[in-house]
C-alpha cells in the first residue's frame, strides 16, 4: 500500500467512527427507526439507478436488507438514544466478529482454532468489563440493543457469503433498498403517526446534517472507497485498519459530548480490541468483517 491509500483507509475509519457521534446529533427530536430509515433512502436513491443490480437470488437481497438495515442499523441507532454512548456503542458492535466466528462454525461448517477461541474469550472479557462503566454511558438497555446489532451483523455476513456475490457494493446497495419501509413501519408502531406528522418540526439543519452524512459518507463514499481498497490489496493489510473505528468513535464522542474516558473504559477496549487481533483478524482476514460497518 502507498501513503496515499494509507491515508484513505485512515480517512474512512474516521468517517466510520464518527458516524456513531453524527447518529446522535441525529436523534434530537428524531424517532431512531425513522431517522435510520431517512438514511437509507438517500443512500439508495438515486444511487441505486446508476449501479447494476447483482445476478443473486432476492431472497438474499431481502435478508441482508431486513439484518443490515433493520437489525443493524436500527437496533445500533436504537442503543444509542436508549442512552449507550456513541463511543461504547462503537465498540460493543465489534463483538460481531465473536459472534460471526460461532455462527459461521454453525451454519457454514468452519474451522474454529485454538487462536479463534482465545482472543473471542479476550473479547468477550472486554465486553464483560465494559458492564462496569457506570458514569452514565452504559445500560443494560442499550447493550442489549447493541449486541442484537452484533449479532444481525453476524447473519448478514454469513448471508452475503451463501449469495456467493462477487459485486460487494453493488449487493449491498440494493440489499438497502428493502430496508426503509419496515423501518418506517417500526417507527409507526412505536411511535404513532406523529414520527412524521411532526417530522419537519424537528427537521434541523443538524439533523439534516445526520441524515446526509450517515447516507453519504458513511454509506456510499465509505464503501466505494473500502471496496477498491479491499479489490487493490491483501485483505490481511486492509481489515486491521477497522480496530481504528471504534478509536475515532470514543475521541469523538469525547469532543462532542464530553464522553469520559475511564479506566474502564480503557479497559475494556484493550481488551476487546487486543482479543480481536490476536484471535480473529491474522486467521479469519476479517472475511465478515470488513463488508460491513455503517
Amino acid at each position: 500500500m502507498n501513503i496515499k491509500d494509507y491515508a484513505l483507509c485512515i480517512v474512512i475509519m474516521a468517517i466510520w467512527g464518527l458516524n456513531f457521534s453524527v447518529v446522535k446529533l441525529g436523534l434530537n427530536g428524531m424517532d431512531p427507526m425513522l431517522l435510520t430509515g431517512l438514511r437509507f433512502t438517500l443512500a439508495v436513491i438515486p444511487a441505486i439507478f446508476f449501479v447494476r443490480k447483482p445476478d443473486v437470488h432476492i431472497l438474499y437481497l431481502i435478508g441482508y436488507g431486513l439484518t443490515f438495515g433493520v437489525g443493524v442499523w436500527g437496533m445500533s441507532t436504537c442503543s444509542i438514544g436508549a442512552g449507550l454512548s456513541p463511543g461504547m456503542a462503537a465498540l460493543l458492535l465489534q463483538t460481531n466478529v465473536v459472534f460471526g466466528l460461532f455462527l459461521g462454525w454453525a451454519m457454514l461448517n468452519e474451522k474454529v482454532k485454538f487462536a479463534h477461541i482465545l482472543g473471542s474469550l479476550i473479547a468477550l472479557g472486554g465486553l464483560a468489563a465494559s458492564l462496569t462503566v457506570t458514569d452514565g454511558s452504559v445500560n443494560f438497555q442499550g447493550v442489549t440493543l447493541i449486541l442484537f446489532a452484533a449479532i444481525s451483523w453476524s447473519i448478514s455476513g454469513i448471508l452475503i457469503k451463501k449469495s456467493q456475490t462477487k459485486a460487494v457494493f453493488s449487493f449491498t446497495l440494493w440489499a438497502m433498498l428493502f430496508a426503509p419501509l419496515p423501518l418506517f413501519l417500526m417507527s409507526y408502531v412505536q411511535v404513532g403517526a406523529s414520527a412524521f406528522t411532526t417530522f419537519f418540526d424537528h427537521l434541523t439543519g443538524v439533523v439534516l446534517f445526520s441524515i446526509v452524512y450517515q447516507a453519504y459518507g458513511t454509506t456510499l463514499f465509505g464503501y466505494w472507497i473500502w471496496n477498491r481498497m479491499i479489490v487493490s490489496h491483501p485483505l490481511s493489510q486492509v481489515a486491521p485498519f477497522t480496530l481504528l473505528v471504534p478509536i475515532f468513535a470514543i475521541l469523538g464522542s469525547n469532543i462532542l459530548f464530553n464522553e469520559v474516558i475511564s479506566l474502564e473504559k480503557m479497559l475494556s477496549s484493550s481488551l476487546i480490541i487486543f482479543g480481536l487481533l490476536i484471535g480473529i483478524l491474522p486467521v479469519e482476514r476479517a472475511r465478515s468483517f470488513v463488508r460491513r460497518i455503517v
